[in-house]
Formats: structure tokens, sequence, C-alpha cells
């Protein structure tokens, strides 16, 4: 690569913007943005019109190009740039959590294939330099459990409804008004992007690849005025929390689900916009990184640190994955939750194993027990569709071997 790192830039929203500024104030390295591919003709803008394209050819056809930033939404079209780009000798940068996941076997073998680098840092938990570390630092150590607060959309959204009781729709109102909440923020509040970024951090904490249909993700949209009073009750918070945890019998689980969380946890006091991942190796014990991770600058400043990482030829090793001992998915655990239900002819689609904790009131119900993973799966459009609210009430995942109890009354208060 050329000592002055020339870059070809799709998409000029939140995220290109943030780069652009950022870039423009950095001082560690040189490098030129030589043209910014847009699609909306109509839309004004302020600076860099210059460089503005409208035909992707002007950087995928372009020779003089080291490198194409991809950050774009459009997932379809990302995965195209991508492809395109690595095929024709490109390094590539992206932040397109969607597009990864479902491509992530592919991305991997093109990257062998045409001894390119695609590097995604801004991908995972905005600032947070996640998934270096993870190649870095914990690449030979075995982990046992990778678990946090992976979306700032939701983790604000949640801060103001539970610290200073905003309704769900005004929290939202003022994460879009921040620039935290897209105009649709479905990808973020029923889990969807959470889920994206845990399938790649999954690859990188223990090397295995997994579809992005496999993993159940439940959002936050289902969460009432109860479900808080409840977890206040017993001194929880509520955060949206993706788990990714090897069982005893060495198989690898991923869920993503609100969970309850008491003041112990170290995402306990992770507020606002903020991610934190908690990373659990087998020698190193717990570590634990925050950052911010919802806004244009946070994301921008990784982009911008992979384009530094590009101009000294880093590329991931993806250590875990090529030893070829990476552990099995396995959606076949059991997991202890808490479920809010509206009637109670909604229960009869739930077999728990075992019930901790039940009450039922005339416009409350809810039961705390343990539950196979695969029921909920099978329940996620009930739960959807009738607003219903699940929580995790730990993260003790573990395989599931027992034996359905059915239970129709409280058996202990649950501590």
């Amino acid at each position: 690569m050329s000592s002055r790192i020339k870059i070809g830039l799709f998409g000029f929203g939140c995220v290109g913007q943030g780069l652009y500024h950022v870039l423009n104030k950095s001082t560690g390295f040189k490098a030129d943005i030589k043209k910014i591919v847009v699609k909306n003709k109509n839309k004004k803008r302020d600076y860099a019109q210059e460089l503005i394209s409208f035909d992707k050819n002007d950087i995928l056809e372009n020779p003089e190009i080291d490198v194409v930033v991809e950050l774009i939404d459009d997932a379809i079209e990302a995965y195209h740039i991508v492809k395109t780009a690595l095929q024709k000798g490109k390094h590539v940068v992206t932040a397109n959590k969607k597009m990864l996941a479902l491509h992530l076997e592919e991305l991997y073998e093109l990257q062998k294939q045409y001894k390119v680098s695609l590097l995604y840092e801004g991908s995972a938990c905005g600032s947070i330099p996640i998934i270096r570390t993870l190649e870095e630092y914990f690449d030979n150590e075995p982990l046992q459990k990778l678990s946090g607060i992976f979306n700032g959309t939701t983790n604000y959204i949640l801060t103001k409804i539970i610290n200073e009781k905003l309704s769900y729709q005004d929290a939202l109102k003022e994460a879009q008004e921040k620039g935290f909440a897209e105009s649709n923020p479905t990808n973020d509040v029923e889990g969807y992007d959470a889920k994206y970024k845990a399938v790649i951090l999954a690859l990188h904490a223990f090397g295995t690849i997994v579809k992005p249909d496999n993993v159940l993700n439940i959002g936050i949209t289902g969460l009432a005025e109860n479900d808080i009073e409840y977890a206040s009750e017993k001194n929880y918070k509520i955060k949206l929390t993706p788990t990714i945890t090897l069982t005893e019998n060495n198989k690898l689980n991923i869920l993503v689900i609100p969970q309850f969380i008491r003041n112990i946890n170290q995402l306990f006091n992770v507020e606002n916009e903020f991610n934190g991942v908690i990373v659990s190796g087998k020698f190193s014990g717990e570590q634990f990184l925050q950052g911010k991770g919802a806004g244009s600058f946070p994301t921008g400043a990784a982009v911008l640190s992979d384009i530094s990482a590009l101009s000294h030829g880093y590329k991931y090793e993806y250590k875990k994955h090529e030893q070829g001992n990476a552990p099995e998915f396995t959606n076949n655990v059991s997991l202890t939750i808490y479920l809010r239900y509206n009637q109670k002819k909604e229960l009869k689609h739930f077999n728990f194993i075992d019930i901790a904790e039940s009450y039922t009131a005339l416009n409350f119900n809810y039961i705390v027990g343990k539950i196979s993973l695969e029921e909920l799966i099978k329940n996620k459009v009930l739960i959807k569709e009738n607003k219903l609210f699940v929580a995790m009430v730990n993260d003790n995942i573990k395989p599931n071997t027992e034996r359905v109890k059915k239970a129709t009354e409280s058996i202990t208060e649950f501590a």
C-alpha cells in the first residue's frame, strides 16, 4: 500500500460525515478521501461537494484507490460493494454489522483468496476496540463468556424510561432527536442490531461462525410500567444484553434478551448511549470495557482506527477459527426468566421446567422460572404480538438436560 492512503468512501450519512471530520483532524497518519459515492442526488450537502459521485465504479474501478470504506445503510448493496472491492484486490473497512453477520463465512474466505484485509471494528460496540482486543489479547486464551450492552440506542431509551420516568415513545423521540436512533428503530429496539454484533464477536471470541437466523433476539418494545416497578422492588436494572456463552458441554450459545441485573454487575451503571462489554477468560478472569456506542463520532473513530491499522498492514488472523476446533452452536440450553403475561391462556404455550415465583392480579401477571431456550424460540411471535415481556433473571445458561415439570402454583419466593 502507498505511504499516503487513498480512500473511496461509500455513504455520507451520520457515520460517513463523522469519519470525514475525524479524519481531517487526525494527526496520526496521512490519508486522502479521493471520492465519496452517495445515492440521493437531491440531498443538500454543505461540504465535500467536489468529492461527491453517484457512480460506484468511480471507486471500484479506480486503480488509485487503496481502501474502500463502506458506510451505507443498505445491507444488500453493501454486500455487493464489499465483495466486489475484495475481488478487485482493495482493502475494505466497513461498519455494516447486518451485512457482515449475514455473510461472515464468505467474506472470511474472500480475504484469504484475494489476500486483502477486511476490517470492521466500527461494526460492534461503537468506540470500544472489542474486536481487536479479542484478536490480539485473547487470541490464545479460552474464553467462557462474552456479554454486555452492545446497542447504545436501546440503552439510552431504557435509561430515560427507568431513571427519568419517561414514556417509551418520549424516550425514543429524544434518542432520535440526538441522532442515537433511526427514524425506523426496529433493528435497535427489537434486538436485531445487538444480535448481528454478537454473531460477529462470536467468531473472534470463540472461532464459531453462526447464522443470525439461529439466534433468538427479544427486544424492549413489550416493556411496561409493571415490569419496571417489579425490577425496582428487586433492586434490578433492566438492560438489553447479548450473551455469548460456552456451556458446560463445550457448546456455544448466543442469546439477545433483556436482563435484570444487580449492582454487582459491571453493566449496572452503564447508562445512556454507552456500551459495555464483559469478557470472561479461563485464566485472566473477568475484564470490563466501556465506551460510547451510539452517534457519528464514536463509530467514525472506530472506522478511522481501522484505516490507521491498514496503513501498518494489519489484518484479522481469526486464530480460533483457523485452529479448526471451534465449539458447535446450540440452542439446547435452559435459563431462568421473568415472563409477564396478560391472560392465563397465554401460559399454556410455555412449558416451564421449574417455577420459582408466580403472581396473579387484575392487571399484572408474571412467572419467574427455568425454561428451555427452545420454548422461547417457539413462542417468539406470540411474545411480540401479545406484547408480553421476557427478561433473563441471571445469565446462568446451562445445557438443557432436565425434564419439564409443569407447575401451576408458586413454589418458593425467588431470591
